[in-house]
């Protein structure tokens, strides 16, 4: 199967050499790839390792994106602080994952590194100049020649937080020839679900490599929020709103969220939404947008606070901390099939919360925060009015609503505990 892998690799770009050199302009010329390239074929790797300590465990943490690096918050963390001396390297796969790795754990980290092209001589040389005593792979990002290299060189390799939908077991089970062996190269999968476990074991991985040790997120997010006072602190213009906090959002669903914001402004003067864009540079679009549904709106990355009508938070890393001012909160992803964002952010801060039909990657939080009453779905704007609007008008109801949300949270902690204990045993040589 690798070896297919590979000629495919090679005979795409001789076939379509056209394109190829097409697509190179695209990526030096295109801001989200410019730079990246080069550092994913290996160039400048040595850099990032040499001189950091050997002798003691080296643990290598991948994770794809921003929501993944989220999941990894608490294990790496943790993992800091049960082995002071280990060294700890991290990747992601995206450069707003790169980004937002930097921001939260640049005091957990010894090196951020790139991930490798999925070229079997980049995963070599990866594999090689990190030489790591452990890799963990955060939820997924399956790649055959780096899961190869792995192998090759006998590391020790983990598969942490694992979740698998309906749509994506389907396909992993008619392609079961090509992801079985992948999954088969972890020494563990721990999984967050019985469910999951069920999925990985049709797909054929033994039942001795699985874990269902919960999700990771539960204990990553508990307690965030801001961490102190600084520079265009918001909580400095705050004094009088009513903050409604609208996460992670995508296009089509800006629409209807200031729609619902016309609507319930009539009912609540005071209320001022903030609107934080999952990709942050639609900044200046979604400025314009609001100006033609009537609202003066302020850019946080223009140095904005809590001014206007509504603020849009087109910054990374500061979405806990709105989430933390906010009376009521909105999550992403979810209005329209983008299979939703992560509602434990608000709901670990005890925020009543609204969503979507559309929250398949979240499927098990998003029906454990409905079935706790802390949370409800939402598909019209008649609906996002009516809820919020209850909440506003009843600041007992929306507390309580709230305290649902941080009890469950509460209740599914635990979860890194389970995790370090299975990496010390398995640094330690031994087959927990």
């Amino acid at each position: 199967m690798l070896i297919i892998y590979n000629l495919f690799l090679i005979a795409i770009p001789v076939i379509c050499l056209p394109c190829l050199a097409v697509l190179l302009v695209y990526v030096y010329l295109t801001p989200k790839y410019k730079g990246r390239l080069m550092r994913r074929l290996g160039f400048g790797l040595a850099d990032k390792v040499l001189g950091l300590p050997s002798g003691t465990p080296r643990i290598w943490i991948h994770a794809l994106s921003v929501g993944e690096v989220s999941s990894a918050r608490s294990l790496v963390n943790g993992l800091r602080k049960k082995y002071p001396d280990a060294v700890l390297l991290f990747s992601a796969s995206t450069r707003s994952g790169e980004e937002y790795a930097a921001s939260v754990f640049k005091d957990a980290v010894d090196s951020f590194i790139p991930f490798p092209l999925d070229l079997f001589w980049s995963t070599e040389k990866f594999v090689q100049t990190v030489n790591p005593d452990l890799f963990v792979l955060v939820e997924t990002d399956l790649w055959p020649n780096f899961l190869g290299s792995i192998r090759r060189h006998k590391i020790r390799s983990i598969l942490v937080n694992g979740r698998m939908s309906e749509e994506s077991f389907a396909n992993y089970r008619k392609l079961a020839f090509f992801f079985a062996p992948m999954l088969s190269t972890f020494d563990y999968l721990t999984l967050q679900t019985d469910a999951e476990k069920r999925k990985m074991m049709e797909l054929g991985v033994s039942e001795g490599k699985i874990r269902s040790l919960g999700n990771l997120k539960y204990d990553g997010l508990a307690g965030g929020g801001r961490t102190g006072k600084g520079a265009n602190d918001p909580a400095d213009s705050a004094g009088g709103k009513t903050i409604w906090v609208a996460g992670s959002t995508h296009t089509g669903e800006e629409e209807l969220l200031l729609a619902a914001f016309a609507r319930l402004r009539k009912k609540f003067p005071d209320l001022y939404l903030v609107i934080a864009p999952r990709n942050v540079e639609r900044g200046r679009e979604l400025s314009a947008l609001a100006a033609k549904s009537g609202f003066q709106a302020v850019r946080r990355s223009e140095g904005g606070d809590l001014a206007g009508d509504l603020l849009i938070l087109d910054t990374l890393g500061e979405l806990a901390g709105f989430y933390e001012l906010c009376t009521v909160a909105f999550v992403g992803g979810s209005l329209v099939q983008e299979r939703g964002h992560n509602p434990l952010e608000p709901a670990a801060l005890g925020k009543p919360v609204i969503f979507g039909p559309h929250m398949e990657d979240f499927q098990e939080i998003a029906a454990d925060l409905v079935n706790c009453g802390g949370a409800k779905v939402v598909t019209r704007v008649e609906e996002i009015d009516h809820t919020l609007g209850d909440w506003l008008s009843d600041d007992l109801a929306a507390s309580g609503t709230g305290m649902k949300c941080a009890e469950l949270v509460k209740s599914m902690q635990g979860v890194t505990e389970k995790h370090l204990e299975l990496v010390e045993q398995i640094l330690a040589g031994g087959n927990p």
